[in-house]
């Protein structure tokens, strides 16, 4: 009978071995056994891979929440030596179902957390909260308290929002997450409703929170994540642009106020219907943006014509817009002014290394362009701009799903 030898690796040799390759590799090692699983878990195994790759990039996309089939890829990084991805995320955004699907949409993504919606052949709503790159998933459950039927005519409902999703993390590391709904009595309102699912508990809890001074609540279905926060746009008075940014805390909030902060040019432009605001995220930071012309001067950017799309999640002089009379998307460094336009290219084309020797690729999606334009552009919102991309950046540490402690 022929005896088993098992081999035995020092832990300081595997140590070595791992720090030198690519986090979805690592990912597959987990599985090994429970001895690997704990060394690569571990504050050691983790710091000596940060010190080693401290400088490689990460890849990262920015995606279109509002398609209807799978998540529009308008920019993706990938390639980069930290994943080694050799395709961009925007491959990975699917859910396998055993049910037929209808739709499936990107609701939001933070922290390398997706918030999926999806329904049935029948129309059956459904909610996942995963990790695309691991392929883990949970479906979330509807409230208690409502029907299919009951979710559906929200969805209707033009002062609702299912798309909030907040992290909680700790040590660079989602430990928790939140699902939020979100909605108003009115158009114009003081009071504003939550509904939170949270992955600790596994429960749904309702709040009733409130702004100052009444808000219009006609950006309500497009929220900015970013470190537990949710931010969104909003105006007062008659003011149909926006001119106000809200937010709430879901993990550290004291009290039931959201905070709402007016915008730095509120009182200078104010009566000038030239300018778009709106807001985004880059380096850990909301950013705010207004695309305006500037009569008096050089001018700086047509609002009608090129409007912005989102930031460079890791680069804050970079902004991407899109161009209405060029049909391509245009990417533009704040600080040097210095622009590239991306038209819509070939397969071969479309791809390119970038500066850090990643691949970059780009999406003209004039289609899509074409669809929201009217939205954007229509003279009773002429001040008007929503939201409709989201940034997904890998972390630059394996971040599995948090499960609800049994």
């Amino acid at each position: 009978m022929t005896k088993r030898i098992k081999l035995v690796v020092p832990e300081e040799v595997l140590v070595k071995i791992l720090v030198h390759l690519s986090l979805t590799s690592i990912a597959r090692f987990i599985s090994v056994c429970k001895e690997w699983k704990s060394i690569i878990n571990s504050d050691y195994f983790r710091d000596q891979y940060e010190s080693l790759n401290s400088s490689s990039s990460v890849s990262w996309s920015i995606m279109s929440t509002r398609n209807q089939t799978f998540a529009l890829e308008i920019v993706g990084h990938h390639g980069c030596q930290r994943w080694g991805l050799k395709n961009s995320l925007g491959s990975y955004m699917h859910y396998k179902s055993d049910t037929p699907l209808r739709k499936t949409c990107v609701l939001s993504c933070t922290d390398g957390i997706v918030l999926l919606y999806t329904e049935t052949i029948e129309g059956a709503p459904m909610y996942h909260v995963g990790n695309p790159l691991l392929q883990q998933w949970v479906q979330i459950p509807l409230p208690p308290h409502l029907t299919v039927f009951d979710v559906v005519r929200l969805q209707e409902n033009m002062f609702f929002s299912d798309t909030g999703l907040v992290t909680k993390m700790e040590k660079g590391i989602v430990v928790g997450y939140k699902v939020v709904w979100m909605l108003v009595s009115w158009f114009v309102s003081t009071k504003l409703t939550f509904m939170i699912y949270s992955s600790e508990t596994g429960l749904w809890k309702t709040e009733n929170v409130r702004c100052k001074r009444s808000m219009l609540w006609s950006r309500l279905k497009y929220s900015v994540p970013l470190n537990g926060i949710l931010h969104w746009l909003s105006s007062i008075g008659s003011d149909i642009d926006a001119n106000y940014i809200v937010s709430y805390d879901f993990y550290n909030g004291l009290d039931d106020e959201c905070h709402t902060i007016p915008f730095p040019d509120f009182q200078e432009y104010q009566q000038a219907r030239c300018f778009k605001r709106t807001i985004t995220t880059s380096v850990g930071f909301v950013v705010y943006c207004n695309v305006f012309s500037d009569n008096g001067g050089r001018t700086i950017m047509f609002g009608v014509d090129y409007f912005p799309v989102v930031m460079h999640p890791l680069n804050y002089e970079i902004i991407y817009l899109w161009s209405r009379n060029k049909n391509a998307l245009m990417s533009l460094n704040l600080r040097t002014y210095r622009y590239c336009l991306r038209k819509k290219l070939s397969p071969e084309e479309m791809v390119k290394k970038s500066m850090d020797g990643c691949i970059m690729k780009f999406s003209g999606c004039k289609e899509y362009m074409d669809l929201i334009y009217p939205i954007f552009a229509n003279a009773i919102y002429g001040g008007v701009h929503d939201l409709y991309f989201s940034q997904y950046v890998l972390p630059r540490w394996l971040n599995p799903l948090p499960h609800r402690a049994s």
